[in-house]
């Protein structure tokens, strides 16, 4: 029986492309195994999909700042590898895919210890930490980006593979999605995105020009984890923690797009010709990958960018405005781009690899 492996977890962007991979080989009658993290969202996140088997090991998170628990994590690894160790030892996987984020640095660990195949994925033009530290180990790195893929060390099986989108994403439904926001035809709809995690800079900016936002728009806004403001009665308004099944139909019925500046995202957002207002995370609080993203997608044509150290309610409102008045000319250029899903490219390179 054939079995594939997964792992990559701390954000939903660490995990959507699995999501997107998975039901293939399901449907294909894999044994399919996930290891992720005892309490991140990629347990909630593959607990939605049937007859994954999801096995949690201790992680450690990787830090580019100051804490304690810099101290303290070094060991919680050490003991997610001997788990991770265990677990592939009794799976047997014939190949283990991973998509990246601090929870697959002890997987891929692991599995090199015993000697199955690896393929790594990485989305954003600069490699992140935990991928930089597995590349070493994978037997192959597909990327997004084809910059990416020219800045891999020589002796790395690098592959520019695109894109890769979950299939439901692309087959929304416009009229579900208003019936499930509660809004009608009557105003264009803007979609407000923060990440899984939230964006409290971008909440806040939203809030205080959200009475002048909402005379214009229908706004849906993905605030993030125990952002939501009780305090706010809007008609034209509505917040969500985070959205995951009716996803694709609120994108549908989406006019427009404010977000942060991941590639999982804003590659979506592009195959679905939505006009984007992008605001990346600052290099202060990240390696600086979303702002290259956003630069690239801002020469390319496909939307406005906001820096995160130029936010406030005056830019947002212009940026939003501006944003709508070109939207014509960002559809046209995304319906020109030659962005191609990159599944079955991706589904070609494990075959090559696994180990059957």
């Amino acid at each position: 029986m054939k079995r594939i492996m997964f792992t990559g977890g701390g954000s939903a962007g660490h995990v959507t492309v699995n999501l997107a991979l998975i039901p293939h080989y399901l449907e294909q009658g894999y044994v399919v195994d996930y290891i992720g993290s005892e309490n991140g969202i990629e347990k909630q996140l593959i607990a939605s999909l049937p007859n994954v088997n999801y096995f949690p090991i201790a992680t450690g998170k990787l830090r580019r700042y100051w804490s304690w628990d810099n101290f303290k994590d070094p060991f919680k690894v050490c003991k997610g590898v001997l788990q991770a160790i265990k677990i592939i030892k009794q799976r047997k996987p014939d190949l283990l895919f991973s998509k990246g984020g601090f929870v697959s640095v002890p997987v891929i660990m692991g599995a090199k210890m015993n000697k199955v195949p690896v393929i790594i994925h990485e989305s954003d033009i600069t490699p992140g930490l935990a991928n930089r530290i597995a590349t070493p180990m994978a037997t192959a790195v597909c990327t997004t980006f084809v910059e990416t893929v020219k800045g891999l060390k020589q002796g790395v099986n690098g592959y520019h593979v695109g894109a890769i989108m979950r299939p439901e994403i692309m087959n929304g439904d416009a009229v579900k999605g208003r019936a499930f926001a509660g809004f009608t035809s009557a105003k264009p709809i803007l979609l407000i995105m923060g990440g899984s995690l939230g964006a409290q800079s971008i909440n806040r900016a939203v809030r205080e020009v959200l009475p002048l936002i909402t005379e214009e728009f229908q706004v849906v806004h993905l605030c993030g984890k125990n952002q939501l403001d009780a305090s706010i009665t809007n008609p034209n308004y509505r917040q969500y923690e985070y959205i995951e099944q009716e996803l694709p139909d609120v994108l549908a019925m989406a006019d427009l797009v404010i977000s942060r500046a991941g590639s999982n995202s804003i590659f979506e957002f592009c195959a679905l010709h939505k006009p984007m207002l992008l605001i990346p995370l600052s290099a202060k609080q990240s390696r600086g990958d979303q702002i290259l993203n956003a630069r690239s997608f801002h020469k390319a044509g496909y939307c406005e960018v906001i820096e995160e150290e130029n936010l406030t309610a005056g830019t947002l409102l212009k940026g939003m405005n501006d944003l709508h008045t070109n939207r014509d000319k960002y559809i046209t250029n995304m319906r020109n781009s030659k962005q191609e899903n990159a599944i079955e490219y991706v589904q070609d390179l494990i075959k090559r690899y696994a180990r059957v």
